[in-house]
């Protein structure tokens, strides 16, 4: 339609929530669907944080608050990144906003110029190019295979880096891979930015408290204090306490970045739910058994998952350190036909056919920027992952 802005004729919808709507039609539609494609943990809030919302309410706190946050969940969030990951923030350099997605968002509208360049690794989460192109911003991605542990090396970062480079964006546990950076393989990323100065870091660390196997999560400000001035650290509620719903998400960075933040989200969608605030503060300074209790279950999923995936012919699937969601290759079924009649030509055509066929929603992989892949999340029940499983097992034999 010629009134649409040619700005929104550079992104394209959410390939994930593409799936799911997908999914969600079929089962409407009277079909035996297994959904593997949302990213939201299938645990209820904790009972606390529930409470302080319900209290939230009672108490009247359900107007307006200041624009990026309360001064009481910034007080918690500076608390947080002092105390798990060694970082000294004032309230003044934290901002709050509708989920981790808001934080990004404005980081990189606040941010980009015109022909901007933005590193952004692949496989990458899908909305990072994105958001650059609408910033208008030029995404430069850089592939990292499953060769190297789906991880960004410093020479490949190198490579990459440009005079007009503004910001490398680093997810680490990785949406959609798992694949987490230990400290050595983080600073040695460290020094190649030390070396340009001119680049920022957009560390989305929304993972940070999925991890397996005594896998210890660092973050760059943490590794290497002299980026701390070009670090944005982000974060949120949603993954570790699962609060997809409450929209909450939040960042420390340098104050002019943050003042720069606050000011975009002063003309967009001004404070984040009041009653949402509370509950993240009760998160944050209340009970953290269920972080641990949930990360035992999760890591249980992901044995069941990845060992399930490896019996499955033609499928290859590494072990992730983190998040919740494998990302194993198919590229061992290209060229077959499947039961159905379908030729598996790429990862969107095995993904397309696998929901048809056998009513499993998982992602393909070029929707994450690295084919032959897909993604499933394994955030539901053992009984539903192992019937999971068991149909794409029967899948996999019988395409040939």
């Amino acid at each position: 339609m010629a009134f649409i802005s040619d700005r929104l004729a550079r992104i394209k919808p959410s390939p994930t929530i593409a799936m799911t709507t997908r999914a969600a039609e079929l089962r409407a539609a009277g079909r035996d669907i297994i959904g593997l494609s949302a990213g939201e943990p299938d645990f209820d809030t904790p009972e606390h944080v529930r409470d302080a919302a319900k209290a939230a309410i009672d108490a009247g706190h359900t107007r307006y608050t200041a624009v990026d946050g309360t001064p009481s969940l910034k007080r918690a969030i500076a608390d947080k990144f002092a105390r798990e990951n060694g970082l000294d923030y004032t309230p003044s350099q934290i901002t709050v906003g509708t989920g981790g997605k808001q934080i990004l968002f404005n980081a990189l509208m606040a941010t980009l110029d015109k022909d901007d360049e933005v590193i952004v690794p692949a496989p990458y989460w899908v909305s990072y190019p994105d958001m650059v192109l609408l910033a208008g911003g030029v995404p430069v991605i850089v592939e990292c295979p499953q060769a190297s542990g789906f991880r960004l090396t410093p020479e490949a970062l190198e490579a990459a880096i440009t005079p007009r480079t503004k910001w490398l964006i680093l997810n680490s546990p990785s949406n959609p891979s798992g694949a987490g950076y230990d400290r050595s393989q983080m600073r040695a990323l460290c020094d190649v930015l030390l070396r340009h100065p001119q680049v920022w870091v957009l560390a989305d660390d929304i993972y940070e408290h999925l991890v397996f196997d005594g896998f210890e999560f660092c973050t760059p400000a943490q590794v290497e204090p002299a980026l701390k001035d070009r670090v944005l650290t982000m974060n949120g509620v949603s993954k570790s306490y699962a609060m997809t719903g409450w929209r909450i998400g939040y960042g420390a960075a340098p104050e002019p970045l943050i003042k720069a933040m606050a000011k975009l989200q002063s003309q967009s969608t001004s404070n984040p739910c009041s009653v949402s605030q509370y509950a993240a503060e009760a998160a944050l300074t209340g009970p953290q058994d269920y972080v641990r209790d949930s990360r035992a279950v999760f890591q249980r999923r992901r044995d069941l998952v990845v060992a399930g995936l490896n019996a499955c012919p033609g499928l290859d699937c590494p072990m992730p350190q983190g998040a919740f969601y494998v990302y194993p290759s198919m590229a061992g079924l290209l060229g077959r036909t499947s039961v159905g009649g379908t030729r598996i030509t790429d990862d969107e055509a095995f993904a397309n056919a696998l929901l048809d066929e056998e009513g499993v929603a998982v992602v393909f992989g070029a929707a994450f920027g690295l084919s032959p892949h897909f993604r499933i999340s394994y955030a539901t029940g053992d009984e539903v992952l192992q019937e999971a499983v068991a149909r794409i097992r029967r899948f996999c034999e019988g395409s040939n």
